[in-house]
C-alpha cells in the first residue's frame, strides 16, 4: 500500500513540474491550437483561447520514470512502455499536424499488436451471469520461429479490439477543460485499489504500481488543464489515457467489466454516438459535436460543472465497484445505461 501512494506522489510531482515546461516550449515555437479553425474542422465548441496541445509528453515522462523506479524491466513492461512511446509519437505528430482519422486508427491497431506480441492478452473473462470464468485461451496456433511461440487467437483478438476501443472512446470524452485527466486519474486509482484484493498474487503488484503512475501523471497534469486551461492533452494525452487504462484492465486479471463500469459515461456516450452516426449514414470516426458534454454545453452548463460531473460519476462508480461482483456490476451498468440513453435521446429531440 505504501509503494502505491509513493508512486502516485512521485508521478504527480514529475508531471506537475514538466507540464509547464512542455507548455512553454510549445508556445515558444507557436505550436498552439487555433480555436476558430478547430471548431470549423471538428465542431469542438470547448476551446476558448489559443493554447498548446502536447499534454502527452509530461504524462508519458512521469509514467515512464515512475515505472522504472518501482518496477523490474521485464518483457511485459518493455512492451507497455514501447507501445506507450509509439502512442506518444503518433499523438505528438497529430497534435502538430492533424493526421487523418484512418492513420490514427491504424496506429492504434499497431500499438495493440505490440502489446499482444509482448505476451499480454485477455485469457479469460469473469462470467457476468454467474460464477466462474469464460476461457478464451483454448484456441491456439503454435509455430516455431526463433523458438516455440503460441498465438491465442480469441485472447489476442479481443485484446486488440479492447485496446483500440478504449483509445478511441476515451478520446471522444475530452471536449471540456479538465474532463479527461480527472476521470482518468480516478479510474486508474480504483483499478489500483482493486488490485489490493489480490495482493497475495505477486503479478498484481505491477498493476498496482502502474495504476499509481498513471493516476499521479494525470493528477499532475490536471491543474494546467482545468478551466481555464493553459495546455490541452491533445491526441497524445487522450490516446495515452485510453491505452494505459485498457492495458491496466487486462493486466489486473481481465477486469474489462470493471473499466467499463468506471468509464460508464464515456462508454455509453460512445455507443450512442456510433449508433447515431450509422443511422445518419456518417462515418463513425468523424466528430459531429453531439457528444454528451457538447449537449450539456449547449444547455448552458459551464465547463467546470461538466468536468466535475464526469469526475463525480467516475468517483461514485469507483466506490461502488469496490463492493460489487461482476454480475452486480452488469446489472447496475445496464440500469445506468438505460437512464443515460434516455437523457441522450431527450437532448437529441430537444435540439
Amino acid at each position: 500500500m505504501e509503494n502505491f501512494f509513493w508512486v502516485i506522489l512521485i508521478s504527480f510531482i514529475l508531471s506537475i513540474i514538466t507540464t509547464p515546461l512542455v507548455r512553454n516550449f510549445f508556445i515558444k515555437h507557436n505550436w498552439i491550437e487555433n480555436p476558430v479553425e478547430k471548431n470549423q474542422k471538428t465542431h469542438n465548441a470547448t476551446a476558448i483561447s489559443s493554447v498548446p496541445r502536447g499534454g502527452g509528453i509530461p504524462i508519458f515522462f512521469a509514467i515512464l520514470i515512475s515505472c522504472l523506479l518501482f518496477l523490474p524491466l521485464d518483457k511485459h513492461l518493455v512492451g507497455i512502455l514501447l507501445s506507450g512511446l509509439v502512442v506518444l509519437i503518433i499523438g505528438i505528430w497529430d497534435d502538430l499536424k492533424d493526421i487523418s482519422p484512418i492513420l490514427r486508427l491504424c496506429s492504434n491497431i499497431f500499438v495493440a499488436l505490440i502489446i499482444v506480441g509482448s505476451g499480454i492478452g485477455i485469457a479469460y473473462l469473469s462470467n457476468p451471469l454467474g460464477s466462474g470464468v469464460i476461457d478464451l485461451s483454448f484456441l491456439k496456433i503454435n509455430f516455431d520461429f526463433f523458438g516455440n511461440h503460441s498465438i491465442w487467437v480469441l485472447s489476442d483478438l479481443l485484446a486488440v479490439i479492447w485496446i483500440v476501443w478504449c483509445m478511441n472512446i476515451v478520446g471522444w470524452a475530452t471536449g471540456v477543460d479538465g474532463q479527461l485527466p480527472g476521470f482518468t486519474a480516478i479510474a486508474a486509482f480504483f483499478i489500483g485499489i482493486l488490485g489490493f484484493k489480490y495482493s497475495s498474487d505477486i503479478t498484481q503488484w505491477s498493476v498496482i504500481i502502474l495504476s499509481g503512475a498513471v493516476c499521479g501523471a494525470y493528477l499532475g497534469f490536471l491543474p494546467f488543464n482545468f478551466f481555464p486551461q493553459t495546455v490541452m492533452p491533445g491526441y497524445s494525452g487522450k490516446s495515452l489515457a485510453g491505452f494505459f487504462l485498457a492495458v491496466l484492465s487486462i493486466l489486473s486479471g481481465a477486469k474489462v467489466a470493471t473499466l467499463i463500469f468506471l468509464l460508464a459515461i464515456p462508454m455509453i456516450d460512445a455507443i450512442y454516438a456510433i449508433i447515431r452516426r450509422l443511422i445518419n449514414h456518417k462515418p463513425i470516426y468523424l466528430g459531429d459535436g453531439q457528444h454528451f458534454h457538447h449537449q450539456l454545453l449547449k444547455s448552458g452548463w459551464s465547463r467546470r460543472s461538466i468536468a466535475l460531473l464526469y469526475w463525480s460519476f467516475s468517483l461514485i462508480l469507483g466506490i461502488i465497484s469496490l463492493f460489487l461482483d461482476s454480475s452486480q456490476k452488469l446489472y447496475v451498468f445496464i440500469a445506468f445505461a438505460l437512464i443515460f440513453f434516455t437523457v441522450l435521446i431527450h437532448f437529441s429531440r430537444h435540439r
